[in-house]
């Protein structure tokens, strides 16, 4: 079983940063993938930002040029740079991962989701 732990959200300014972290923990073989989504009142989950364990990324339309996934699959964490905020990005993020377990079988898993308020 893996655990995800997301920290970093809040409120902010139009036009301003945030940075959000999530960190893995527990018993499994390795992480394949970890990745932001992010969720508004009245709408579907889309995907924000998510990377692989050989590094590749790839983003939402709606985020590119203004947000930065890093960190490393391998170490069982990463960040998500929010950079020139506006409010549509409103909305409970959450982290997800996908991973093998020790018996090789592929799970994935949520956070409980930190929300993201960007208002004046």
């Amino acid at each position: 079983q893996v655990q995800l732990v997301e920290s970093g959200g809040g409120l902010v300014q139009p036009g301003g940063s945030l940075r959000l972290s999530c960190a893995a923990s527990g018993n499994f073989f390795s992480i394949e993938h970890m990745g932001w989504y992010r969720q508004a009142p009245g709408k579907q989950r889309e995907l924000v930002a998510r990377t692989t364990s050989d590094s590749s990324t790839n983003y939402g339309d709606s985020v590119k040029g203004r947000f930065t996934i890093s960190g490393d699959v391998a170490k069982n964490t990463v960040y998500l740079q929010m950079n020139s905020l506006k409010p549509e990005d409103t909305a409970v993020y959450y982290c997800k991962a996908g991973y093998r377990t020790t018996s090789w079988r592929y799970l994935e898993v949520w956070g409980q989701g930190t929300l993201v308020t960007v208002s004046s």
